[in-house]
Protein backbone atom coordinates (compact mmCIF):
# COMPACT_ATOMS: atom_id res chain seq x y z
CA UNK A 1 0.00 0.00 0.00
CA UNK A 2 2.71 2.57 1.05
CA UNK A 3 4.72 1.52 -2.24
CA UNK A 4 1.57 1.99 -4.46
CA UNK A 5 1.54 5.49 -2.59
CA UNK A 6 4.73 6.61 -3.28
CA UNK A 7 4.53 5.24 -7.06
CA UNK A 8 1.58 7.45 -7.62
CA UNK A 9 3.54 10.18 -5.78
CA UNK A 10 6.58 10.03 -7.98
CA UNK A 11 4.87 9.94 -11.13
CA UNK A 12 2.56 13.07 -10.16
CA UNK A 13 6.05 14.36 -9.32
CA UNK A 14 7.68 13.46 -12.31
CA UNK A 15 4.83 14.80 -14.53
CA UNK A 16 5.09 18.53 -13.42
CA UNK A 17 8.43 18.46 -13.26
CA UNK A 18 8.19 17.72 -17.37
CA UNK A 19 5.47 20.20 -17.63
CA UNK A 20 7.34 22.51 -16.12
CA UNK A 21 10.36 22.03 -18.33
CA UNK A 22 8.81 21.31 -21.41
CA UNK A 23 9.36 24.32 -24.01
CA UNK A 24 5.42 25.31 -24.59
CA UNK A 25 5.74 26.22 -20.89
CA UNK A 26 8.09 28.41 -20.97
CA UNK A 27 6.97 31.99 -21.24
CA UNK A 28 10.56 33.57 -21.14
CA UNK A 29 11.21 32.62 -25.10
CA UNK A 30 11.04 34.50 -28.41
CA UNK A 31 10.57 31.67 -31.67
CA UNK A 32 12.63 32.54 -34.49
CA UNK A 33 9.95 31.41 -37.26
CA UNK A 34 12.51 31.87 -40.13
CA UNK A 35 15.64 34.20 -41.30
CA UNK A 36 17.08 34.42 -44.54
CA UNK A 37 19.67 36.48 -46.40
CA UNK A 38 19.33 37.33 -50.29
CA UNK A 39 20.74 39.77 -52.72
CA UNK A 40 19.50 43.09 -54.13
CA UNK A 41 20.59 45.16 -56.61
CA UNK A 42 23.78 46.28 -54.92
CA UNK A 43 23.43 45.09 -51.31
CA UNK A 44 22.47 41.96 -49.43
CA UNK A 45 18.93 41.64 -47.37
CA UNK A 46 17.91 40.11 -44.09
CA UNK A 47 14.46 39.04 -43.76
CA UNK A 48 13.37 37.51 -40.37
CA UNK A 49 10.33 36.87 -38.24
CA UNK A 50 10.09 35.73 -34.64
CA UNK A 51 7.20 34.45 -32.31
CA UNK A 52 7.15 37.47 -29.66
CA UNK A 53 4.37 37.92 -26.83
CA UNK A 54 4.75 39.96 -23.76
CA UNK A 55 4.01 38.07 -21.19
CA UNK A 56 1.33 40.41 -18.93
CA UNK A 57 3.68 41.35 -16.07
CA UNK A 58 6.13 43.62 -19.05
CA UNK A 59 2.84 44.69 -20.18
CA UNK A 60 1.76 46.00 -16.60
CA UNK A 61 5.69 47.51 -16.43
CA UNK A 62 5.06 48.98 -19.83
CA UNK A 63 1.95 50.88 -18.80
CA UNK A 64 2.65 52.26 -15.70
CA UNK A 65 5.49 54.61 -17.09
CA UNK A 66 8.59 52.06 -17.57
CA UNK A 67 10.34 51.37 -21.13
CA UNK A 68 11.08 48.64 -22.59
CA UNK A 69 14.14 47.82 -24.55
CA UNK A 70 14.59 45.47 -26.93
CA UNK A 71 17.42 44.47 -29.14
CA UNK A 72 17.68 42.68 -32.13
CA UNK A 73 21.15 41.33 -33.38
CA UNK A 74 22.52 40.03 -36.52
CA UNK A 75 26.04 38.41 -37.02
CA UNK A 76 27.84 36.97 -40.17
CA UNK A 77 30.58 34.76 -39.39
CA UNK A 78 33.20 33.16 -42.22
CA UNK A 79 34.28 29.70 -40.83
CA UNK A 80 37.68 28.95 -40.17
CA UNK A 81 39.71 25.73 -40.35
CA UNK A 82 42.69 27.18 -38.66
CA UNK A 83 41.54 29.37 -36.08
CA UNK A 84 38.45 30.75 -34.69
CA UNK A 85 35.59 31.56 -36.77
CA UNK A 86 35.97 35.29 -38.68
CA UNK A 87 33.52 37.97 -37.55
CA UNK A 88 32.68 39.86 -41.41
CA UNK A 89 29.77 42.17 -39.63
CA UNK A 90 27.84 42.26 -36.72
CA UNK A 91 24.53 44.71 -36.58
CA UNK A 92 22.18 45.56 -33.39
CA UNK A 93 19.01 47.11 -33.35
CA UNK A 94 17.68 48.55 -30.18
CA UNK A 95 13.84 49.43 -29.96
CA UNK A 96 12.27 51.51 -27.46
CA UNK A 97 8.39 50.45 -26.29
CA UNK A 98 6.73 53.42 -24.37
CA UNK A 99 3.03 53.68 -23.51
CA UNK A 100 1.58 57.25 -23.52
CA UNK A 101 -1.78 57.08 -20.48
CA UNK A 102 -2.84 60.70 -22.01
CA UNK A 103 -3.26 59.16 -25.97
CA UNK A 104 -3.40 55.30 -24.79
CA UNK A 105 -0.87 54.70 -27.60
CA UNK A 106 2.30 52.64 -27.26
CA UNK A 107 4.98 54.13 -29.06
CA UNK A 108 8.24 52.29 -30.63
CA UNK A 109 11.44 54.51 -31.30
CA UNK A 110 14.78 53.32 -32.52
CA UNK A 111 17.26 56.31 -32.84
CA UNK A 112 15.58 59.56 -33.99
CA UNK A 113 12.71 57.64 -35.56
CA UNK A 114 10.02 56.64 -33.98
CA UNK A 115 6.27 54.89 -34.78
CA UNK A 116 3.28 54.90 -32.58
CA UNK A 117 0.62 52.29 -32.19
CA UNK A 118 -2.96 51.55 -30.99
CA UNK A 119 -2.43 48.35 -29.04
CA UNK A 120 0.55 45.97 -27.73
CA UNK A 121 -0.42 43.42 -30.25
CA UNK A 122 0.63 45.66 -33.15
CA UNK A 123 3.82 46.39 -30.88
CA UNK A 124 4.65 42.90 -30.89
CA UNK A 125 3.96 42.41 -34.58
CA UNK A 126 5.95 45.51 -35.86
CA UNK A 127 8.82 43.77 -33.61
CA UNK A 128 8.16 40.38 -35.04
CA UNK A 129 9.40 41.01 -38.74
CA UNK A 130 12.60 42.19 -39.99
CA UNK A 131 12.12 43.08 -43.66
CA UNK A 132 14.75 44.05 -46.12
CA UNK A 133 17.13 45.33 -43.32
CA UNK A 134 20.03 46.04 -45.54
CA UNK A 135 23.48 44.16 -44.29
CA UNK A 136 25.64 44.16 -46.47
CA UNK A 137 26.70 45.42 -49.78
CA UNK A 138 27.89 42.86 -52.66
CA UNK A 139 31.65 43.79 -52.80
CA UNK A 140 31.70 43.21 -48.58
CA UNK A 141 31.32 38.86 -49.13
CA UNK A 142 33.07 36.46 -51.26
CA UNK A 143 31.53 34.84 -54.09
CA UNK A 144 31.08 31.09 -53.12
CA UNK A 145 32.47 31.29 -49.52
CA UNK A 146 30.53 29.89 -47.08
CA UNK A 147 29.21 31.92 -44.28
CA UNK A 148 27.54 31.19 -40.80
CA UNK A 149 24.52 34.13 -40.50
CA UNK A 150 23.00 34.29 -36.63
CA UNK A 151 20.32 36.65 -35.47
CA UNK A 152 18.18 36.95 -32.18
CA UNK A 153 15.66 39.27 -30.90
CA UNK A 154 15.38 39.87 -26.78
CA UNK A 155 14.73 42.11 -24.20
CA UNK A 156 17.62 44.09 -22.81
CA UNK A 157 16.93 44.04 -18.73
CA UNK A 158 19.92 45.97 -18.57
CA UNK A 159 18.79 48.99 -20.03
CA UNK A 160 15.58 48.91 -17.60
CA UNK A 161 15.73 51.03 -14.25
CA UNK A 162 18.13 49.96 -11.37
CA UNK A 163 15.17 48.00 -9.29
CA UNK A 164 13.76 46.16 -12.56
CA UNK A 165 17.25 45.19 -13.23
CA UNK A 166 17.31 43.31 -9.99
CA UNK A 167 13.39 42.01 -10.63
CA UNK A 168 14.60 41.06 -13.72
CA UNK A 169 17.87 38.30 -12.31
CA UNK A 170 15.53 36.83 -9.92
CA UNK A 171 12.11 36.88 -12.52
CA UNK A 172 11.92 34.30 -15.35
CA UNK A 173 9.07 36.88 -16.59
CA UNK A 174 11.99 39.57 -17.57
CA UNK A 175 13.94 37.37 -18.94
CA UNK A 176 12.38 37.38 -22.64
CA UNK A 177 14.84 36.50 -25.54
CA UNK A 178 15.32 34.37 -28.44
CA UNK A 179 18.06 31.80 -28.99
CA UNK A 180 20.44 32.30 -31.51
CA UNK A 181 18.91 30.80 -35.01
CA UNK A 182 21.79 29.98 -36.99
CA UNK A 183 21.97 29.28 -40.82
CA UNK A 184 24.66 28.54 -43.38
CA UNK A 185 24.83 31.31 -46.56
CA UNK A 186 26.77 31.37 -49.51
CA UNK A 187 26.95 34.45 -51.32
Amino acid sequence: MALARWIVGASALLAVALTALSPAARADTIAVKSAEMRAEEDTYVLNAEFELAVNPTLEEAVQKGISLYFVFEFELLRPRWYWLDEKVLALSTQYRVSYNALTRQYRVATGLLGQTFDSLDEVERFLSRVTSRQVANIDQLVKGSRYEAAVRLRLDVNALPKPFQVNALASREWSLQSEWYRWSFTP
